[in-house]
């Protein structure tokens, strides 16, 4: 097998940074705190109009039909630009599942019109109890006693809560489970659900793990201390060693897992794609967590200042690493696949 990514597809990923570096720079990620969506103005139409927000929808309703290794790169640019548009919940995991396993009507009323972001998807965590962009959403895949449901916004009522990243606006979504609302209660697809968005949940982390290490490396590079740059000091350069390492194991990992949901089948002796998708999320949860620690730590005292950039990647990274199951959780999740343990979704 070729983990190799061909130039198509690192052509689309460098098409999409360019992208997010025009219109979704550091002061427009501040100013989507003030939106009532956490929106950046005219952001989710062109990525819907570049091809994004359609790539997993299949050709059939107008998308690009592509999968997890062809959309893996552009989720760790959406990380690296922090933005605030739910294109991994739309993507990632709401336009697949409804793609594999919604009815026929599901498909022809929603699919066509996600391509183009004409309508909003998102999907809750079977793991969390918030539901990401529910205030803006057309349709949300939601989880309740063993059963995943397609619900539209006109059936469901959302009451916002509190981030720590004003960015990503969360609601508790009260609704009513019925039978036109099932999409599927077979325990595979439930497994696939939590597999989808952690795995989605990784790459973006990767991103903000990455560009976090980027802003700490030119910062102690260039802010003196006693006549010379802080960054010639062993112990920052062990710190900023220490998040490109985690970085260097958690990467690759997370190729491995969009390549284990884009074929169904693990690369890894005695593996399944639930196990290689958790210890993607286990390992950049954890990556994330270090660059966190380690840029806050190299800024000193301006990186606790709202007024500096790196807060904003410091509160994404952190939503990320929690967000679709902590590291702890994965990795009971791998302790179950590997029959030491049962897995606690909480």
């Amino acid at each position: 097998m070729d983990f190799t990514f061909s130039e198509d597809q690192r052509l689309f990923a460098a098409t999409l940074r360019d992208i997010l570096s025009a219109d979704c720079p550091p002061e427009a990620v501040r100013s989507s705190w003030k939106h009532p969506d956490a929106r950046i103005h005219g952001l989710w139409e062109t990525l819907g109009g570049t091809g994004v927000l359609g790539m997993t929808v299949p050709e059939s309703h107008e998308g690009l039909g592509m999968d997890a290794v062809d959309l893996v790169l552009l989720l760790e640019e959406l990380g690296r630009a922090a933005c605030p548009e739910p294109v991994a919940e739309h993507v990632a995991v709401a336009v697949p599942l409804l793609r594999d396993h919604g009815s026929a009507a599901l498909r022809d009323r929603w699919l066509s019109r996600a391509t183009t972001g004409d309508v909003v998807l998102t999907a809750g965590s079977p793991v969390d109890d918030l539901v990401l962009a529910a205030s803006r959403a057309d349709l949300m895949l939601l989880g309740v006693e063993g059963a995943l449901h397609a619900v539209s916004a006109d059936l469901v009522t959302c009451t916002a809560q509190q981030s720590v990243d004003a960015s990503r606006r969360l609601a508790r979504v009260a609704w009513t489970p019925s039978d036109e609302t099932l999409l599927s209660d077979d325990p595979a697809v439930l497994e696939e659900w939590l597999d989808r968005g952690a795995w989605a949940a990784a790459a973006q982390a990767v991103g903000v793990a990455q560009q976090l290490l980027d802003m700490t490396v030119a910062y102690v590079a260039d802010r003196e201390q006693f006549g010379r740059p802080v960054g010639v000091n062993q112990a920052v350069k062990h710190h900023c060693s220490n998040v490109a390492i985690d970085l260097e194991f958690a990467r690759p990992m997370v190729h491995v897992a969009a390549w284990s949901l884009a074929t169904g089948v693990s690369p890894t002796d005695g593996g399944s794609v639930s196990m290689d998708v958790s210890m993607a999320k286990s390992l950049a949860s954890d990556a994330v967590d270090r660059a966190c620690r380690v840029a806050l730590q190299c800024h000193g005292a301006i990186g606790y200042t709202i007024e500096y950039d790196l807060q904003l990647w410091l509160k994404r990274g952190w939503a990320l690493a929690a967000s679709w199951g902590d590291s702890r959780l994965h990795r009971r999740r791998i302790a179950a696949g590997l029959g030491l343990a049962q897995v606690r979704r909480a």
